[in-house]
């Protein structure tokens, strides 16, 4: 995770980064540690990326890269405005051992990859290019399936689906094109499908650790699906950060 010394909305990339509603950050801080500190009371490591000036959507970890295998495919962000932000993760992958492979083509990390069931599923249609799924594939070596986004505000695929085990997802079927559709029916088809109402509330910008689901409290129908579905629903309220369109997901990056 990053911390978000410098978070604010200063430019617009996607449809959520209006500047209409000005960022609290002292609030935004408090939403950020309290995220850090369920991650910790639930078991986990939290490690932190020390932010730099002028990249106020490092605090979105996630886009960084994707960690897999033991292995790290890094950045390149569509935005010319977030691009820094690939060298200044490099820079902290590097001091923990790991060289990274920069895409040739545009890709957001874990913004735009989820990992499951032994296979990539790989966003495409506004920031990740299919160019870079092919080079993701030949990197790790995993199928990597290709997925196409439809509406602009669901960018990422992290915000419209996000694994909740090794073998399961929750998605927004109407954020794909009709053939994801399908393919998705086909690999999940046990998938909890949640609404248009969950998913702007960020509820698929979650994050599982196969029982623990941490998720936006907003998204009130997911989380009480979740619990029927058997997994324990933690709610951590990062509000402030939706004004620049990210949620609990886009501010974590999972080391795996």
């Amino acid at each position: 995770m990053c911390p978000p010394d410098h978070f604010d909305v200063r430019y617009a990339i996607n449809p959520w980064m209006s500047g209409d509603a000005p960022v609290d950050t002292v609030r935004a801080a408090r939403q950020w540690e309290t995220l850090a500190a369920a991650y910790r009371a639930h078991g986990h490591t939290v490690d932190t990326v020390t932010p730099e000036p002028d990249l106020p959507d490092m605090v979105f970890a996630a886009n960084a890269a994707l960690c897999l295998h033991g292995k790290v495919f890094g950045s390149s962000f569509h935005a010319p405005e977030r691009r820094p932000e690939s060298a200044a993760y490099e820079k902290w992958f590097a001091a923990d051992g790991q060289a990274v492979r920069r895409p040739e083509s545009s890709c957001e990390g874990e913004g735009d990859l989820v990992p499951v069931g032994g296979l990539i599923l790989a966003g495409t249609g506004f920031r990740t290019s299919r160019a870079a799924h092919a080079e993701i594939q030949e990197f790790f070596g995993v199928p990597t399936v290709a997925l196409q986004l439809t509406d602009p505000y669901f960018y990422h695929l992290d915000t419209a689906l996000f694994a909740l085990d090794d073998e399961n997802v929750a998605y927004l079927p109407e954020a794909f094109s009709a053939g994801s559709r399908q393919v998705l029916e086909r690999l999940f088809p046990r998938a909890v499908r949640a609404s248009r109402d969950d998913a702007m509330a960020f509820g698929l910008n979650s994050v599982s650790d196969g029982r623990h689901v941490f998720v936006a409290p907003q998204a009130t129908g997911l989380v009480d699906r979740l619990a029927q579905e058997g997994y324990v629903p933690v709610p951590v309220d990062l509000s402030e950060f939706h004004k620049a369109g990210g949620g609990i997901k886009c501010c974590t990056q999972e080391i795996r």
